[in-house]
């Protein structure tokens, strides 16, 4: 069975101009609302993610790809976070993802911060190239093995600035636009505080928590409204 539900469109990652970012779907009180539905939803509005929120003052929730459910996923629980704070009027200081380990919350300096596992985040592939104009001119995708795969190359080493682009055909997604499970698999290989440029203009920082193998992520947030939907099934 169909049902009508609004959807909170937002842009995770974005430039200090509030441009570019990752387009994100969030449902709220979606406890009835089966996986399905949610790969369905993600598929429908194109966009590599969508959360349906199960509990809003729990923060418990769910996130779907065109293709799958995910325990962990960057952008998702940083537009939620952000989301549920401005809804709620308060910090939300904790969400709880399904299939995941309690992602912590916060707000520094402009931007949304959370704090996850990192194992829980999906295994991505990580290929340095050699330098910005390789990233650029890769073909989409760049070949058929690379189906969760981050090209990235230092823009300015000393810095932690680095170019990437991220390819997720495992995910249902062509090519994403700003992907912070990415960038936590970064950081545990890396080991350091990162800033990402990925996609046509998003903007990820990132770092080492400290505990260990635990990463945090942060960016910009902008809303871009509601849409109301039909979805299905029921749970």
């Amino acid at each position: 069975m169909s049902v009508m539900a609004d959807v909170h469109i937002v842009r995770v990652f974005t430039d200090a101009h509030g441009l570019f970012g990752n387009n994100l779907g969030v449902v709220l009180g979606a406890g009835k609302l089966d996986a399905d539905a949610g790969r369905k939803l993600a598929s429908d509005l194109r966009f590599s993610e969508v959360v349906f929120v199960d509990d809003v003052e729990e923060a418990r929730l769910r996130i779907f790809t065109p293709a799958a459910e995910l325990p962990l996923a960057g952008h998702p629980l940083v537009g939620t976070a952000w989301l549920l704070s401005r809804l709620t009027g308060r910090e939300v200081p904790t969400l709880r993802p399904q299939q995941a380990a309690e992602v912590q919350t916060w707000s520094e300096d402009g931007r949304t911060w959370i704090r996850g596992r990192i194992d829980d985040a999906p295994a991505w592939g990580l290929v340095e190239v050699a330098d910005e104009a390789t990233v650029e001119t890769l073909s989409v995708p760049p070949g058929p093995e690379y189906r969760r795969h981050q090209f990235w190359a230092w823009l300015d080493e000393p810095r932690g600035v680095m170019r990437a682009r991220v390819f997720a055909a495992d995910s249902g997604v062509d090519e994403d636009e700003a992907t912070g499970s990415a960038a936590m698999r970064q950081v545990g290989a890396l080991r350091r505080p990162l800033v990402i440029r990925q996609g046509w203009g998003s903007e990820i920082l990132a770092r080492p928590a400290q505990v260990t193998g635990w990463a945090e992520i942060g960016g910009r947030v902008a809303g871009d409204g509601m849409r109301t939907v039909t979805v299905g099934g029921m749970a």
